[in-house]
């Protein structure tokens, strides 16, 4: 016997991996809905490689009740509304946004790193989905901040475009296109010309100067992994179509050697340490796309602080930064609480 499942946003990026990622991972459904705006319904969506097609159901007129688990994936604005109702309706709810990130009544959940926060669902009846960018750095640094204790992390993000959905990829082809043609390359989702470009602006700007996003790794992390490390990060955009890498300097209250550290990542779950000190012994973006580990390389000491180190970490952003955390969070409820398949 398996679950009812609802993916909401179920046509854009990171809905279509949900289904794509229930399929691979064979959850346990019973029945399946692909939900999605007004401007998609009637639509035929596959599921995942199966063969069997969903026709989109209109989430304006949908009824949650008698439902399991609702997988949303649409945005701040349509989890701010049709959230609560799924959950008042009796179904579970795991949110991609950042809309209920930081409420204390709802866990926020990256299951390899504080599993146990799932325990507190009931209280909402909502579980949120971290930032891309912090699920797969504290994949990184859990086993890290277990043997030895992290202070401080100080992060650079190196975030491709499909964070900002199929208009960020868009623009990137379009305008790497029109370079090459010699046309003009106006942009429209980025605030500035993102094909041979860096942009360090990701989400609105803070009074204090830093961005959004950047915020949200700082508070995310405290909250998933300890509230008591420092953490400072400097979030960039750059003409990548799939995978964030992040550079990432730590700082801990006990010493660790980059043999440890590499020992432990080694071991870790969800960690694939891809770290030979030689041409090509690391791991990009190109090539961790479709995966669903969180690669670390480059493990090195610092010798600019106490107990320091470096280290690169790269992963499929809209796999266990988005799509796939979220399922292996439904996966977990179901070990945990809801007992069914």
């Amino acid at each position: 016997m398996g679950y009812r499942v609802v993916v909401v946003g179920a046509t854009g990026n990171v809905g279509r991996e949900m289904l794509n990622i229930l399929a691979e991972r064979e959850f346990p459904i019973e029945e399946l809905a692909a939900v999605a705006s007004s401007r998609s319904t009637g639509d035929e969506i596959e599921f995942g490689e199966t063969g069997k097609m969903l026709k989109v159901r209109n989430i304006e007129h949908f009824d949650f009740a008698g439902w399991d688990i609702a997988l949303f994936a649409a945005g701040s604005d349509v989890s701010k509304v049709y959230a609560p109702k799924a959950a008042a309706a009796g179904c579970v709810v795991i949110d991609n946004s950042s809309f209920y990130r930081m409420d204390p009544d709802v866990p926020l959940v990256v299951p390899e790193v504080n599993p146990e926060a799932i325990d507190g669902y009931k209280k909402r009846n909502i579980i949120a989905n971290p930032n891309c960018s912090t699920a797969q750095m504290v994949v990184a640094l859990k086993p890290l901040h277990d043997a030895a204790k992290i202070k401080r992390v100080v992060v650079a993000t190196y975030q491709s475009v499909s964070g900002a959905g199929k208009q960020g990829m868009d623009e990137l082809f379009e305008q790497s296109r029109n370079i090459f043609v010699g046309d003009s390359s106006t942009p429209v989702k980025f605030t500035k010309q993102i094909a041979f470009n860096v942009i360090p602006h990701i989400d609105s700007f803070l009074d204090d100067g830093s961005t959004k996003e950047e915020w949200k790794m700082v508070v995310e992390t405290k909250k998933i992994l300890d509230p008591k490390i420092k953490v400072t990060a400097t979030c960039v955009r750059v003409p990548v179509f799939v995978g964030h890498s992040e550079a990432i300097n730590l700082e801990f209250e006990e010493e660790i050697s980059a043999k440890q550290a590499q020992n432990l990542l080694r071991e870790a779950p969800g960690v694939m340490l891809v770290d030979k000190r030689e041409d090509g012994g690391y791991v990009t973006p190109v090539e961790c796309v479709g995966d669903g580990a969180t690669f670390v390389s480059r493990v090195r000491e610092d010798s600019t602080v106490e107990n320091g180190l470096s280290l690169w970490c790269v992963s499929d952003n809209l796999r266990k930064g988005a799509a796939l955390n979220a399922v292996q969070i439904a996966e977990l409820l179901g070990r945990r609480h809801l007992k069914k398949g």
